[in-house]
């Protein structure tokens, strides 16, 4: 099926963002949130789906996931929407 990687950012109970790759975006959210996904996401629950993109290949998705991970807290808050002025 077209498009069924994911890469996704989760906010965190404290602030921090977390991204991570799926193929299946909402049973994977549903994982951190029960406390059952990452070890960084499981003493920051509840989390929150910020920001998703799909892509059609493994690769081009954990390439993304490689790129977003790469960037400064700054650049994912306006990545995600979530940039505060200053």
């Amino acid at each position: 099926m077209a498009d069924d990687h994911a890469v996704y950012v989760l906010e965190c109970a404290d602030g921090s963002l977390y991204t991570g790759y799926t193929t299946d975006l909402e049973r994977r959210v549903a994982e951190h949130d029960d406390g059952d996904g990452a070890k960084y996401t499981r003493g920051r629950t509840p989390v929150e789906l910020v920001y998703h993109e799909r892509y059609e290949s493994r690769s081009a998705a954990m390439s993304r996931e490689y790129e977003i991970k790469q960037l400064s807290r700054r650049e994912k808050e306006r990545l995600v929407g979530l940039e505060t002025s200053d």
